[in-house]
């Protein structure tokens, strides 16, 4: 089984030197990584930067070009997309949906439903749902397999500022509720970092890691956010007034790449 090196604590997954790209182009070199158990871990970086495409690898959708993912014996891995389209023409129930592949009991459908704060849609058309509406549901149906590791990729894409906080929110009270690890890769850099235990900043390949605090205040996070790396450090310290059960220490370090706008130094 997977072990996060270093630590003596066993990782759900873990990659080392992995590359990965699309029809032979890189996306990805380099990465090593690891989630363990109850973590909540932010995956931040701008348009083009691999994040999906890390997503896709660690959970088998894409084979690495290099390097190895590992995944432990048994670990279940729920998954929210970050698109997903429904055939308008299509009648397409949330209780069916929540059924797909696996059919579930109406009661634990139900009580699903309530946990994620949307109670009582059972009945309703998957095509009439809000953008909120819709989040939920996918959070769910992800919910529904008990997951060991719930990866969230972009999920609050459209909603606006304070749906997305609400829906972080919710993302803190599954961890409490579950234990379950989560992956989430997100671009709201203002309201993400407060709920995560370990950030990881990526361009293609890791920048820097580390708590948020540490990751804010990286120069290699702020070459790749400029200016809103500021405001998402006013934002963090004003809002992060409570502590994890996780202890994560470690500072935040660089890996030493160049990043958009900056040059390899001379030799």
């Amino acid at each position: 089984m997977p072990r996060l090196r270093g630590r003596g604590v066993t990782a759900l997954i873990e990659a080392e030197g992995m590359a990965a790209g699309y029809a032979g182009l890189p996306a990805l070199r380099d990465v090593d990584f690891a989630i363990r158990a109850g973590e909540i871990v932010t995956v931040v970086g701008p348009n083009g930067s691999g994040k999906s495409t890390l997503v896709k690898t660690l959970i088998g959708l894409l084979a690495p070009t290099a390097g190895k993912v590992r995944r432990a014996e048994g670990v279940t891995i729920g998954y929210v997309p970050q698109k997903l389209a429904i055939d308008q023409t299509l009648p397409m129930t949330v209780e069916r949906f929540l059924s797909l592949p696996v059919r579930r009991a109406r009661e634990d459908a139900a009580e699903m439903l309530r946990r994620v704060g949307v109670p009582g849609l059972e009945r309703r058309q998957m095509t009439r749902l809000s953008g909120g509406q819709f989040q939920r549901v996918l959070l769910a149906r992800a919910l529904l397999g008990r997951p060991d590791l719930l990866i969230l990729d972009e999920p609050t894409q459209g909603l606006d500022q304070p749906g997305v906080a609400e829906f972080y929110r919710l993302i803190e009270e599954v961890r409490r509720a579950t234990g379950c690890a989560i992956l989430l890769v997100s671009h709201d850099l203002h309201v993400v970092m407060s709920a995560s235990d370990r950030v990881i900043c990526l361009n293609g390949h890791v920048c820097c890691e580390g708590t948020p605090d540490h990751v804010l205040s990286a120069p290699e996070y702020r070459a790749l956010f400029g200016e809103e790396a500021g405001g998402t450090l006013a934002l963090y310290h004003h809002h992060h007034d409570h502590s994890h059960d996780h202890d994560h220490d470690d500072p935040a370090h660089g890996h030493g790449h160049p990043h958009a706008g900056q040059k390899e130094p001379a030799h």
